[in-house]
């Protein structure tokens, strides 16, 4: 089912778009906080640490494979906005063909450097086999991620994110029961976590796949669209991969400070990694509503209606300022009863680790609604087909969290490391906000005066 949003209610649009992929999106992460759960609680303290410190290792390759399915999409929904049927499925032929090629090159690189990459991030001596079991097995699975959120982002593009949802449900419900049987049945430990990750993406793949096959008639190629065009594939990687980049430049970033963090033993790991999966966790809407407002520019720009750009984004302005508003209450009053569920009580350093939790968690939800300016703004100019633009802010948050690990965690410990993103989120949404109003005022500089002589000609 697609769904057109140049037309009607711009809240009506934004909410029916983004409630089935918030929805989709909890269930992604809570599925991500089950593996760690199961991790901790059978395995132990240690291996949800090697675990935990993998966060921005995935990020970097898995966030950038994401990025670029994005961008991908991007004239995906612009064509499918204009009415252009038939360019639309070309570039989808397009961008699949590009994204498999990527996908192989990829997989060999991270296969090949995995463990000479957790040497360079001073992964600690105890933690090292736990780490390398998990990692080897995401990154073979990085064809099988691509795969699943290209598809995710043609039906995004297309307007439908009830379809991701409903099978995202059922792949967590196969990745719960994996991971059960996996590592408490069968002891696979943390390699087990793995497998039932990449093992539920390819279910949700298939499904994703099939339903398109049966249900989108839209997507029904023709002999003429079925072949590489190398002009059309270039044009698709100079708008996929800026947003691939600006992903990777975020998690290089990460890295930098995780690195930091590892030098200051196993009990700040932990810490940071509990205290990263909860955010993210209830991050979820606000990054759910920028990523709809990218689906909701690229098709009104495409219908070059940019007074309903100005209107959706004011709207979503409202939205994710008061879901951050709150949220920011909740987690600093309550947020340290979620870290309880990772850690096992009575295990090693567990006082030590909940309070370290509850520090990083206090510190970093006051900027919660800084951060939903920096999802929305920064989706919404990707959509709109700025996303080289995006990546001086991607830039930015990089030399934040660089200057951070190398010269004040050595010094201040784990609280300066605690304080490193809200510092990048606070310096990278004011340039975003920045470019969206330049490139807007640019915009609207050059469309509304073609409309104009249009509408005089007929």
């Amino acid at each position: 089912m697609t769904k057109d949003m140049t037309k009607g209610s711009p809240l009506k649009n934004i909410l029916s778009f983004a409630l089935p992929m918030t929805a989709g999106s909890i269930f992604q992460q809570l599925y991500n906080m089950v593996d760690s759960i199961i991790v901790g609680q059978y395995v132990g303290v240690k291996a949800f640490s090697a675990v935990g410190l993998l966060g921005s290792v995935c990020f970097l390759v898995i966030g950038t494979a994401i990025g670029m399915c994005s961008g991908f999409s991007i004239p995906i929904a612009q064509r499918f906005g204009a009415e252009d049927y038939k360019g639309m499925r070309k570039t989808v032929f397009n961008a699949a063909g590009l994204a498999g090629a990527i996908a192989l090159v990829l997989t060999l690189l991270t296969v090949i450097f995995a463990r000479p990459l957790l040497r360079v991030m001073s992964t600690p001596d105890d933690l090292m086999s736990y780490a390398y079991s998990y990692i080897i097995i995401i990154f073979m699975g990085i064809p099988i991620t691509i795969f699943y959120n290209l598809l995710c982002g043609i039906l995004r593009a297309l307007g439908d994110s009830r379809t991701p949802l409903k099978y995202l449900l059922i792949s967590s419900g196969l990745n719960v029961g994996l991971d059960l049987t996996l590592i408490i049945v069968f002891k696979m430990g943390v390699a087990g976590a793995a497998v039932a990750t990449i093992a539920s993406q390819l279910i949700a793949g298939l499904l994703c796949l099939r339903f398109i096959i049966r249900n989108l008639a839209v997507l029904s190629f023709e002999e003429d669209e079925k072949h590489f065009d190398p002009a059309l594939m270039k044009n698709i990687f100079a708008l996929g991969m800026p947003m691939a980049f600006q992903f990777s430049i975020t998690a290089v970033g990460s890295i930098i400070l995780q690195t930091a963090v590892n030098r200051l033993g196993s009990e700040c790991v932990a810490a940071m990694a509990a205290g990263t999966k909860i955010q993210n966790f209830i991050a979820q809407p606000m990054e759910t509503i920028g990523v709809t407002m990218a689906t909701f520019g690229g098709q009104n720009l495409g219908a070059r209606k940019l007074d309903r750009i100005h209107k959706g984004t004011r709207t979503a302005l409202m939205l994710t300022l008061g879901y951050a508003t709150v949220i920011t209450v909740a987690v600093f009053f309550f947020g340290d009863l979620m870290a309880q569920i990772f850690i096992k009580k009575g295990s090693e350093d567990y006082a030590v680790i909940l309070d370290n939790i509850r520090h990083f968690l206090r510190s970093t939800c006051v900027l919660y609604p800084v951060l939903s300016v920096l999802f929305l703004f920064r989706n919404l100019l990707q959509g709109l087909g700025f996303s080289a633009v995006t990546m001086l802010a991607g830039l930015i948050e990089l030399v934040c969290r660089f200057v951070v690990a190398f010269f004040f965690v050595g010094r201040y410990g784990f609280s300066a490391a605690v304080y490193a993103s809200p510092v990048a989120w606070l310096s990278a949404a004011v340039v975003v906000v920045c470019l969206y109003l330049f490139e807007m005022r640019k915009a609207d500089r050059i469309i509304k005066p073609a409309k104009n002589a249009c509408a005089a000609a007929n």
